[in-house]
């Protein structure tokens, strides 16, 4: 290995390949000797992934990257970091970017590296994550944030097996990012549906810097650092911080916090209006009959996961308690309810023109009545599991 500083990666996605390309373009043309590193999954279902390179001088070196196991995401994995680890070797770049398919998510890539930091002592040496970046265009978020079409209609996916929404993805991207690339506004300003989008985005990531492309700020706030253990907790069910309740351009936040148990029959029936009701939703809940596990809610472009998220910390002794994280500890402890403990509803809805009385009402609906939360747990457990399509059956 030479004795170079580390060689700062900045990992730029976004579904939007316009204003990726021009955030990419952006970092390129700004920074001292820079580099471009992008793999193309365009033809990944025939067997071909291309993987290419830039920097400022030569136009793109492209070579073929061969499938394992059919699989166009292990190939990527197995290709990147050592391609990477080449470029820090040679020591002539001082910024490599990454610039993700259109449908990936930031956060595998981004584990992958940190992942290399911690295991390995030549990428160790050599890399660092420096900064994620999802370039959007607001003009276009509302939209697609309100339509179920699947990534492989639009050749956007990463794997022949991958069945997320465009609207997951999208989602998924701005949330876990710290840079967001938009382009600047017309020659007119920004008109409605520029400004309803641009509320979107602030109200799905509060903490997330919006940065105008073209404005000479980008390379700034990519290079900013990123901690990847924070990013990855920003975006764990169980640890998340929900987004604030917000009304700005027409575009609305309603958070919804209980204690009481959902009833699982009647908060099933409630999903087909519920899941359309806002174009993103998100957060953990309980069900009456599950009451020692906490589930995930992730909802975009009317499509809903619902997954297991571990035990809720009231079901376990206070030994086991050591094997979670401090955080989850601490928040659980300083917000315990005398009978239900750390088992809490908590579900944001954002939306253009959201109906936060109606989707409150119907949620409240949802919840035990006061003779069915006299039952206790053995008459809870007792109702009928509405959620088994959902969930592994309860044994």
């Amino acid at each position: 290995m030479t004795d170079y500083p580390k060689l700062p990666v900045v990992l730029v996605a976004g579904l939007h390949e316009e204003e990726r390309r021009q955030a990419v373009d952006e970092l390129l043309h700004g920074c001292l000797e820079a580099v471009v590193l992008h793999h193309d999954l365009r033809e990944a279902a025939q067997g071909t992934v291309h993987r290419r390179l830039r920097d400022q001088r030569h136009g793109f070196a492209a070579a073929r990257v061969p499938l394992t196991n059919d699989c166009s995401c292990c190939a990527l994995r197995e290709d990147l970091l050592p391609e990477l680890l080449r470029i820090a070797d040679e020591g002539q770049y001082g910024l490599a970017v990454v610039e993700l398919w259109g449908g990936s998510d930031p956060h595998p890539a981004a584990e992958l590296i940190a992942g290399g930091e911690a295991g390995d002592r030549g990428l160790a040496g050599a890399v660092e994550l420096a900064g994620v970046v999802t370039a959007v265009d607001p003009l276009r978020l509302v939209g697609e944030l309100s339509v179920p079409d699947g990534l492989a209609e639009h050749g956007l996916h990463t794997a022949v097996r991958d069945t997320r929404t465009r609207a997951e993805a999208l989602a998924h991207q701005i949330e876990y990012a710290t840079v967001l690339a938009v382009p600047r506004a017309g020659p007119l300003g920004d008109a409605p549906e520029r400004r309803s989008g641009l509320a979107m985005l602030h109200q799905l990531h509060s903490t997330a810097r919006v940065v105008r492309i073209g404005t000479g700020a980008l390379v700034r706030a990519a290079l900013g650092g990123f901690d990847v253990p924070a990013a990855r907790d920003r975006v764990n069910p169980a640890l998340a911080l929900l987004p604030q309740e917000r009304d700005e351009a027409g575009t609305a936040t309603l958070v919804w916090e209980r204690r009481r148990p959902l009833h699982p029959g009647r908060f099933y029936q409630a999903l087909d209006q519920l899941v359309p009701a806002a174009q993103r939703s998100r957060g953990r809940f309980w069900l009456a009959n599950r009451p020692d596990l906490m589930l995930g809610w992730d909802a975009a472009g009317a499509n809903l996961v619902v997954e297991e998220c571990g035990p809720w910390l009231a079901s376990l002794g206070d030994s086991a308690w050591d094997r979670y994280p401090p955080a989850r500890r601490a928040a659980a402890a300083l917000d315990w309810h005398p009978l239900h403990g750390d088992r809490i509803q908590q579900l944001a809805f954002t939306a253009e023109g959201l109906d936060a009385d109606g989707i409150t009402g119907l949620l409240d609906s949802c919840l035990l009545t006061d003779a069915e939360l006299a039952a206790g747990e053995p008459g809870w457990k007792a109702l009928p599991d509405a959620f088994e399509d959902l969930l592994d059956p309860v044994t």
